[in-house]
């Protein structure tokens, strides 16, 4: 039911980790470091608005840095070959 009262900006954050989310469980890795980019790049835009609450900025400062620790290295360019 929380959802009924989340801002336009926490729904469209929201709909960013969603993608990169169902990037991720597709093992679409450039896809899911992309999103994570626009994911950065929202949030930051917004946080410089002053458009979302204190205990908004906190819970997708959590996920980003969750998001980057499991992304790093994490990408099609970075894997080496099976036959190396």
């Amino acid at each position: 039911m929380g959802w009924l009262f989340k801002s336009r900006y926490e729904t469209e954050l929201d709909g960013i980790v969603n993608k990169m989310v169902m990037n991720l469980s597709n093992n679409y890795k450039d896809n899911a470091q992309s999103d994570l980019k626009d994911l950065i790049e929202t949030f930051e835009e917004f946080k410089a608005k002053g458009v979302l609450k204190e205990k908004t900025l906190k819970k997708y400062e959590d996920i980003i840095d969750t998001y980057k620790e499991r992304l790093k290295g994490y990408g099609h360019k970075d894997q080496k070959p099976f036959w190396t």
